[in-house]
């Protein structure tokens, strides 16, 4: 071959990165690893072992430690035990450990990548250039966040022992992002990496060893399922966060029902990549493979969907198959490889039926015109063209190199196809118009959106997702509200506490015992006072036994309409300016002043206690929630590229709001109106022993410009409605105070579209403002790369 054919073909030789350190290190442990257990390594009480494959030639590479259900146990204790002294440790001691953790990171970075690839069959060029240095920065990064707890989170503490389960796509990375808040925070951790792939895990154990971490501060148990399983039911855990898929994560948001365990959950995607007209479509096509071929397609914000607009559909096709047919598919460790192995013949073959199925339903399929190697588990890049929107491969997530491409013709029916899907992680968008690109942003509903870029990520931006997506944060400040829990009681909770009100106070006695008239209060659904459609109601006593009025018997036809008024008015609230929220929200506490004496003697006559002082701080309540309905603002986070990352705040959606037994208005005050002034529509069940406060209230929602069906009211039997809300699909959030049976029959029965839950006691003091705020919200962070 010539000097020219060579600058005109520009073949790839191959580049192999040697494999021997790695293997050398398996070799040194005879080719078997115990679980890491109190500092020290064990032998699985049940002498049980599993063998880890090389995806990439289907060979053998070590035998691991099968944990039971008693080696969990023991993994727990050592947790527990070391947390009494962890939590105690100084932010700059921990703050020391996290760093030396990321100091020998970088110091074994190669046999870090090496082994990676070997277990994972992920390209070496994205172990040693992404995944390992992601690791290190965020070891590096939560470093200063334990340095600066005690100053920047004072009032919170450790959760305690915090079980992680880990997925097979990014070992090591999945790692980082959950222990290095976990530690920086106080806590302790029992880790369970992916059964594919435990070897990045095992290393990272000697390596806390070699730092001398106190024993038990991180323990690594190695199984499959059942030890999962046994880590999230142990009752000794405080917190479990899992990254996963959906089917996996609803079973934990079941089995974790009611104990009180913290849950955050990270779990699947069928990300849109949208592509507008006016677009770099060169750019654009680059995109696309780190969308969907980084990582083998084996990513949950993987860019699965391609959104075209239709008029540059046929040229955007025409150069992604020239890019594809370019792409070259091989042995992991060669350093000119673009797409690694499959992790597993299970997951191809997983790929391959749902590729038939795209087929079958009439997708027109294209791949490039090489083979892939026949040894170990490859797939080839593919595309599907003439997808419908409802199909298989455009709703399922295929977790590979599958790409299913769609058309639009205007930004809002882009918006409707980019979230045409029961998930809600990430999307791309591409356009060189900024106000069109932030516009459209602002309106898919994802947790990370990447304008003219895909798949970025740093320790310092929080990634998580909406929907059935999961909820909570990792990375970012917003990841560790994840590790942490109250601990200092707020001057609120303390002057609640201070002058609890007394019973059989005056107005209380010159309260009448029944009302004036014979009156059935109704329910407020779609901003107009309605009949129950049971038709029956539910009695009303005073603390001495006394009839005084009857609230309806909502049922789950109420809900059902509550909720569908809540969704119709969701998109015009949501767009409402926070300074007119405000401005509702002040008109409120004003028509609520004019009635104060009435409000007072109803909550005497329901409670008998004084109702002067809550109506004051219902006040004060409803004039806080206006003040923060446009200063509930986010920030630009610091990463460290080109780019600015917007952490914004949006509403959750449509929530249910299940009010505690006392203080009847004040948590109306309190929860509802924050809530709303945070964006969300509401269907709000009362205090079930005063619920008249509510029925009265909503004579001064009326009155007070809130738009129809943003906050609806259903009366009725606290629990029987928590459960119909907890399973409707088109609510967003549940907030239910309620006692501890209660909670973990909204948690289990919320798996069906893994909606956020807080559950609050039915009695006592009410959470502080800035949990309220957080609870209320989701954090969207928007990249925006700039440079010419």
């Amino acid at each position: 071959m010539t000097l020219t054919e060579l600058m005109e073909t520009l073949p790839y030789g191959p580049a192999p990165e040697a494999a021997q350190p790695a293997l050398d290190w398996i070799k040194a442990h005879k080719g078997r690893f115990q679980l890491f257990i109190g500092g020290r390594w064990r032998s699985p009480a049940s002498q049980e072992w599993f063998t880890t494959i090389n995806p990439a030639n289907n060979q053998p590479l070590a035998e691991v430690a099968q944990a039971s259900a008693a080696d969990v146990d023991e993994a727990v204790k050592a947790a527990r035990k070391a947390f009494a002294s962890w939590r105690q440790t100084k932010g700059h001691v921990r703050a020391r450990y996290l760093y030396a953790l990321a100091r020998q990171i970088q110091k074994h970075a190669r046999l870090f990548a090496v082994l990676e690839t070997l277990d994972n069959g992920k390209p070496i060029r994205e172990t040693r250039d992404i995944d390992i240095p992601l690791v290190a920065r965020h070891f590096y990064y939560h470093a200063g966040w334990a340095q600066l707890m005690e100053s920047e989170l004072a009032g919170y503490g450790p959760l305690g022992v915090v079980g992680q389960i880990i997925p097979w796509n990014f070992p090591l990375l999945m790692l980082a992002w959950k222990i290095a808040p976990a530690l920086a925070m106080g806590n302790t951790v029992v880790l369970k990496p992916a059964e594919f792939t435990p070897l990045t895990a095992l290393l990272f154990a000697e390596i806390c060893q070699q730092i001398s971490l106190p024993p038990g501060v991180v323990n690594i148990i190695t199984g499959d399922g059942k030890t999962g399983a046994a880590l999230v039911e142990h009752p000794g855990v405080d917190k479990i966060a899992f990254t996963g898929s959906t089917e996996v994560g609803r079973l934990i948001r079941k089995a974790t029902a009611g104990s009180g365990k913290k849950l955050s959950l990270e779990l699947g995607g069928k990300s849109p990549f949208v592509v507008f007209e006016d677009a770099d479509l060169d750019s654009a096509v680059e995109g696309v493979v780190d969308a969907i071929w980084f990582n083998q397609g084996q990513v949950c914000c993987a860019g699965s969907r391609l959104l075209v607009q239709e008029g540059i559909a046929e040229k955007m096709y025409a150069k992604l198959r020239a890019r594809m047919e370019k792409l070259r598919v091989g042995d992991p460790l060669d350093k000119a490889v673009d797409i690694g192995a499959i992790i597993a013949p299970v997951q191809l073959q997983k790929i391959q039926r749902l590729v038939q199925k795209g087929v079958e339903e009439g997708a027109k399929l294209w791949q490039p015109s090489w083979a892939v190697p026949a040894e170990g588990c490859f797939y080839p890049p593919t595309l599907f063209t003439e997808v419908a929107p409802s199909s298989t491969i455009a709703q399922e997530e295929i977790f590979g190199p599958v790409l299913a491409a769609l058309t639009f013709r205007t930004p809002e029916e882009a918006v409707r196809l980019a979230n045409n899907t029961r998930y809600g992680l990430a999307a791309s968008i591409w356009s060189e118009d900024i106000n069109l690109a932030l516009d459209v942003a602002t309106q898919i509903k994802a947790g990370t959106i990447w304008i003219n870029s895909t798949n970025l990520f740093d320790a310092a931006s929080g990634f998580g997702g909406y929907r059935e997506s999961g909820f909570g944060r990792e990375g970012g400040k917003e990841g560790l509200w994840e590790y942490v829990k109250k601990t200092a009681e707020s001057k609120a909770a303390k002057s609640q506490k201070a002058s609890p009100p007394s019973r059989k106070t005056e107005a209380a006695r010159t309260a009448p015992a029944v009302p004036p008239i014979d009156r059935t209060a109704k329910l407020f659904i779609g901003g107009k006072q309605v009949r129950p459609d049971s038709g029956y109601s539910k009695p009303v006593y005073d603390p001495d036994g006394h009839l005084i009025g009857e609230v309806g018997l909502g049922n789950r036809k109420d809900i059902r309409n509550a909720v569908e008024a809540a969704r119709g008015a969701l998109e015009g609230w949501r767009k409402t300016s926070g300074h007119n929220k405000a401005q509702i929200l002040y008109f409120l506490a004003e028509n609520l002043s004019e009635r104060a004496e009435e409000f007072a003697r109803r909550i005497a006559q329901q409670t008998g206690q004084d109702g002067t002082a809550e109506v004051e701080a219902a006040l004060e309540a409803l004039f806080t929630a206006a003040a923060w309905a446009d200063k509930y603002e986010g920030v630009v986070h610091n990463t460290p590229i080109r780019n600015v990352t917007l952490a914004v705040p949006e509403p959750i959606g449509v929530m249910g709001i299940l009010c505690p037994d006392d203080r009847p208005l004040l948590a109306l005050a309190r929860l509802a109106a924050t809530a709303l002034a945070m964006g969300n529509t509401l269907v709000v069940v009362p205090s079930p022993l005063a619920p008249l406060t509510a029925t009265d209230f909503y004579q001064v929602l009326e009155t007070s410009d809130i738009p129809a069906g943003t906050f609806n009211i259903v009366t009725g039997e606290r629990d029987e409605l928590a459960q119909t809300l907890a399973e409707h699909d088109d609510v967003d959030a549940l907030w239910y105070a309620g006692p501890q049976a209660g909670w973990a029959l909204v948690e289990k029965a919320s798996a069906g579209n893994m909606k956020r839950t807080w559950t609050l006691p039915a009695s006592g003091p009410l959470p502080d403002l800035d949990e309220t705020l957080r609870q209320a919200t989701q954090v969207k962070n928007i990249w925006v790369p700039y440079g010419a």
